[in-house]
């Protein structure tokens, strides 16, 4: 009969004791839930260059041109550097010809098939297979109208700042294009892309690796940017505003 009651006493003490520490748990894990919530709001807030919200691999496409610029597949990316290097070695040191080198390659290409055609019925060997190749017409077409898209926005662009009304986007062109003019009259148009390329295939892993640092310093970067141009669009209106009222 003791031996009943303590275990009924035991089992009302341990009731008590779960009723008293659950409202303590619930409240960790709404406190859990509510730091959880301040840690993303943060993580929201933070600048981003550009005002991305994806990670570089997913706003390059998450892809396999993704996977060769950020250098997640060492061996393609490296087999592009390299092809594209000996290119560019071929037509800016040594004055290779695009036209030369393509009937080049053409010839080659054309006398091993030939021959290889025309040996494999004396060694009984087997012919090579050559694939036929043909163009998707909706490939060509879908091709056609991106290209004709990004001419008329450009061209829309143009005609956007040449009638004045977007300062900044006038300046804008003109710091773009003296910058190109200075770059054109230092480097080749093939040296100006091969440096583009290195920088594809440089930026993109730089910025990966050292991507909280570059995001504050161009947050920075751009602030005061933006607080030059306010000063020098404020003095351009006001020299505009005094031509007119002397007119």
């Amino acid at each position: 009969m003791a031996d009943h009651k303590e275990s009924k006493m035991e089992e009302l003490a341990h009731k008590i004791h779960s009723k008293i520490s659950s409202p303590s748990s619930s409240s960790d894990s709404d406190e859990d839930k509510r730091s959880h919530a301040r840690a993303v709001a943060l993580k929201a807030k933070v600048y981003r260059l550009f005002g991305r919200e994806k990670p570089l691999h997913q706003v390059l496409g998450a892809g396999k041109p993704a996977d060769i610029l950020l250098w997640r597949n060492k061996k393609l990316s490296g087999g592009a550097l390299g092809g594209v290097t000996s290119l560019w070695f071929l037509f800016e040191m040594l004055d290779y010809h695009l036209i030369t080198l393509i009937c080049h390659l053409m010839i080659l290409a054309l006398s091993v098939l030939f021959l290889w055609s025309n040996a494999s019925n004396f060694i009984n060997n087997s012919p090579p297979t050559i694939p036929e190749v043909v163009i998707p017409e909706k490939c060509l077409l879908k091709a056609a109208s991106c290209f004709t898209f990004e001419i008329n926005r450009t061209l829309d662009i143009v005609r956007t700042t040449a009638t004045g009304k977007d300062l900044k986007t006038f300046l804008g062109a003109i710091a773009g294009l003296w910058f190109l003019s200075i770059l054109g009259s230092c480097f080749h148009f093939l040296t100006m892309v091969y440096i583009v390329f290195i920088l594809l295939y440089t930026v993109p892993v730089f910025y990966e690796k050292y991507e909280d640092k570059v995001d504050a310093f161009s947050e920075k970067m751009i602030i005061e940017l933006k607080k030059q141009f306010a000063v020098l669009e404020k003095k351009v209106l006001s020299s505009i505003n005094k031509e007119k009222k002397k007119d």
